[in-house]
């Protein structure tokens, strides 16, 4: 018997509705705060004022990790919102959640609402998409990680700005004339992990786990500990041991230091751009995410970070075509335009890209649309359609541990990832023995 992760309430439960109003309230709960909340916030202001059937009310969960834990919880209270951001990692287990998920492409089809599948960006769409193309989430914010560049602080270290930077060879190369130059902090990170193991395996085209990435099946291994990785983690370890790599924390704190100036280099989700535009007093610049030319001859594809919209089971009908409706005007050309271009996340339909582009924004705004091109130029492997594991927030966790050894030089890069996949590993036939 399948063993449901959101606790043990049988599909066929009927919850209570919320209580009827003049208009249908749709709780939406998410993970942003800042000037991407404010955003959210415009866009549910906007969706409230277009009609007059439905009010959405966005709440504020915490970060990622506690906004699902604030959806499970609050599903096996039977007081669960209707629409739940979801980050990424979440996505296999909000799959294997039973009776928990309202899978979108339902929604959508019984709400009535205007939907087209084929709309959505192939690369952002499969990441939330059955092996058989139905829809279980609707992407919302995605992005991908890029290269961000101090413009002043390479002038400062008399290092030129505009150097070729697109390989870990000539970053290395940077790192070490800025360090020669008097730079305190060259090289800063934020989402080790997601980038600079995951999207460095789906950009250079090496499997991060068995099964095509946890797409074909529960019974998957993490590989995350082969040779192209483990080269990397390695030359990083050394940057880090020279003063030429700064760990500051493992999400974004890394994020703080780079928008007051004090790191020259910065490899973040191509969503920084709202942070740095509004807070950075110096020139700057993006570029794409370097690879190893010593791996690869060309980079593949980066894979997607960021979260979806997941729709949770319980709730009427009349409510659920009050989410049909939202769901639909975030996915309109004009919101999804403006999301882009005030969040640095992509697109997720190719009429909202392409509506930018006439719209010259790109040309307004240089390398701003390095993030769509990196994600689209090239068709997805089964290496970098992206990752589909269980636990793997907890997975993450245990990363970030092991990458924390090699940069305070307590483990080599093979032991700490070696480390990384026996214990990841066990949370994997954990998570695959209770889903069977």
């Amino acid at each position: 018997m399948k063993k449901y992760l959101f606790g043990a309430l049988a599909a066929t439960t009927a919850l209570s509705p919320v209580a009827a109003t003049a208009e249908t309230e749709i709780q939406f709960w998410h993970a942003f705060t800042g000037r991407l909340g404010e955003l959210v916030a415009a866009q549910v202001e906007e969706f409230n004022a277009s009609q007059s059937d439905y009010t959405v009310v966005q709440s504020h969960k915490g970060n990622y990790s506690e906004t699902l834990n604030a959806g499970i919880a609050a599903f096996r209270a039977e007081e669960q919102p209707h629409v739940l951001m979801v980050f990424e990692v979440g996505t296999a287990t909000m799959m294997a959640a039973g009776g928990a998920i309202k899978p979108v492409y339902e929604v959508m089809a019984e709400s009535g609402a205007d939907f087209d599948p084929d709309a959505y960006i192939g690369a952002v769409k499969g990441y939330y998409t059955t092996t058989d193309g139905q829809m279980l989430s609707l992407p919302f914010n995605s992005s991908t990680p890029v290269l961000w560049v101090n413009r002043d602080a390479f002038e400062a270290a008399g290092v030129d700005p505009d150097m070729d930077l697109s390989t870990w060879e000539n970053v290395g190369e940077a790192l070490d004339a800025l360090k020669a130059g008097g730079e305190e902090c060259p090289l800063v990170t934020a989402w080790q992990s997601w980038i600079h193991l995951e999207n460095f395996s789906a950009y250079h085209d090496v499997p991060f786990a068995s099964q095509d990435n946890g797409f074909a099946g529960l019974d998957t291994e993490l590989m995350l500990n082969g040779p192209a990785q483990v080269a990397h983690l390695s030359a990083m370890g050394q940057w880090a041991e020279d003063g030429k790599f700064i760990y500051t924390g493992r999400r974004n704190e890394g994020g703080a230091n780079f928008r007051a100036g004090e790191c020259a280099l910065f490899t973040e989700s191509s969503a920084g751009y709202a942070g740095i535009k509004a807070e950075a007093e110096f020139d700057f610049d993006v570029r794409p995410l370097p690879y190893w030319k010593a791996v690869a001859d060309e980079p593949q594809n980066t894979i997607i970070g960021g979260a979806s919209l997941w729709i949770m089971s319980g709730h009427d009908a009349e409510e659920y075509k009050g989410v049909g409706e939202f769901l639909s005007f975030l996915s309109t050309s004009d919101v999804q335009a403006s999301w882009h271009q005030n969040t640095g996340y992509l697109p997720i339909t190719g009429e909202a890209g392409d509506a930018t582009r006439a719209a010259g924004f790109y040309e307004q705004n240089p390398g701003t649309d390095i993030a769509v091109i990196q994600m689209t130029a090239k068709e997805p492997t089964a290496n970098s359609k992206g990752l589909r594991l269980g636990s793997f927030d907890q997975i993450r966790g245990i990363i970030d541990e092991e990458l924390e050894a090699i940069w305070s030089g307590d483990k080599s890069a093979q032991e700490a990832m070696d480390s990384a996949k026996e214990r990841g590993d066990t949370l994997l036939r954990r998570f695959e023995s209770a889903n069977r």
